[in-house]
């Protein structure tokens, strides 16, 4: 096996799902700027998704559309003509 294939800075992240304000905790290495200040006092790195397995229709068995950047409104102007 490869040696130093895998990042080593590994720490606690907050991740925030956008579309209904749920937000867990749990270790990664991703890259943030901005930080949020947790249940337990601390302050961590916040890391904001568009959508989560609290948010998905395949874990949630409900068809909730989530449209953040307003593509469906573009595609459907875009295509309207048509």
């Amino acid at each position: 096996m490869k040696k130093d294939l895998h990042p080593s800075s590994y720490r606690f992240v907050v991740f925030k799902d956008m579309s209904n304000e749920y937000s867990f905790l749990t270790k990664s290495c991703v890259e943030t700027k901005e930080t949020v200040k947790w249940e337990d006092g601390n302050e961590y790195p916040l890391y904001k998704l568009e959508i989560s397995h609290t948010s998905h229709p395949f874990y949630t068995g409900k068809m909730k559309l989530v449209d953040t950047a307003g593509r469906i409104d573009k595609f459907k102007n875009r295509y309207a003509k048509k």
